[in-house]
């Protein structure tokens, strides 16, 4: 289900300057706050939800106490000295944030207009030279689709190089206007077996491939990203079915390949979830270049 809370506005939790994996040419990548999947190898977790929540780092909190005087839900407190922080009761009210001197409380998001983020990126615009430009990613920019949309736009008209990095799942009618304002679609293809797909995503891919096929037809120019997480989606099925995606596409530039790592770690920690990272997950380099030689040799052109 997407997000209709905002119209001209979007939680943002980082905007990146100087990003060179995100699509061509140096890039500035703005992250979205929400996504409808909660992939259980999702190293931006402070963009899942798309409500505002709290950074808690405990190293650098001094015991000041502010934090639970301002707290209406009571999900700061203090016993012998040692601060807790319950997310469970946090609401996001953020007052917590605003009245912490050393940090420790800090607000993951920030609503932004699309003027505000345009003005950012046209910062870097000296930057960008003939290939780079704007990208949206997250969470899922078309969580929010009007703000995504308007602003996906905007930057074309104003000559901006425009990509945005998307699970695929949202709503059918939103395909053609996207693929008229996107320069490069970086699609994820996460798993071809149903099944697997939604154990491990939370969501079904079942018209994931529909819509890029649609994007396609429409002239599209894509690339597929695809997750590398051994033990889970590290089959030959899985490659095959990356190649076969690939082919039957005719505006799709190739694959790239990213190995999962925990990156999302910390960033669990001070959100105060559980933290379902893997490190077993990680595949070695030899086995993500298996599969870059298994693909390449079935003419897809794949990039680690």
């Amino acid at each position: 289900m997407v997000s209709e809370q905002y119209a001209d506005m979007v939680p943002v939790t980082k905007i990146q300057r100087f990003s060179t994996h995100d699509g061509p040419g140096v890039r500035t990548t703005v992250f979205f706050k929400g996504c409808p999947l909660r992939c259980r190898w999702c190293h931006n977790p402070e963009t899942q939800s798309s409500a505002m929540q709290v950074y808690y780092t405990e190293k650098f909190c001094i015991g000041c106490g502010a934090c639970a005087v301002v707290c209406p839900m009571g999900a700061h407190t203090f016993s012998d000295g040692a601060h807790r922080f319950d997310a469970a009761r946090c609401r996001g009210c953020l007052r917590c944030a605003q009245v912490c001197p050393s940090m420790a409380c800090e607000a993951c998001a920030r609503l932004m207009t699309v003027s505000e983020i345009l003005a950012e990126a046209e910062r870097d615009r000296p930057f960008f030279g003939p290939q780079g430009g704007i990208t949206l990613s997250g969470g899922e920019p078309m969580f929010h689709p009007e703000a995504a949309l308007t602003l996906l736009e905007e930057a074309k008209a104003r000559g901006l190089h425009t990509a945005v990095e998307t699970c695929g799942v949202f709503g059918d009618h939103h395909v053609a206007r996207l693929t008229a304002c996107t320069d490069l679609l970086l699609w994820d293809f996460k798993d071809s077996d149903p099944a697997r797909h939604q154990a491990y995503t939370g969501g079904s891919n079942e018209g994931v491939v529909a819509r890029l096929r649609q994007a396609d037809a429409l002239g599209g120019r894509s690339r597929l990203r695809c997750i590398m997480v051994r033990g889970v989606n590290m089959e030959r099925t899985h490659y095959e079915a990356i190649a076969e995606l690939y082919h039957g596409l005719r505006h799709c530039e190739g694959v790239d390949l990213l190995p999962y790592h925990p990156f999302g770690t910390s960033k669990a920690k001070q959100l105060g979830r559980r933290d379902e990272q893997h490190t077993e997950w990680m595949p070695k380099q030899e086995e993500v270049q298996a599969v870059a030689a298994f693909l390449r040799e079935r003419g897809v052109p794949t990039v680690l």
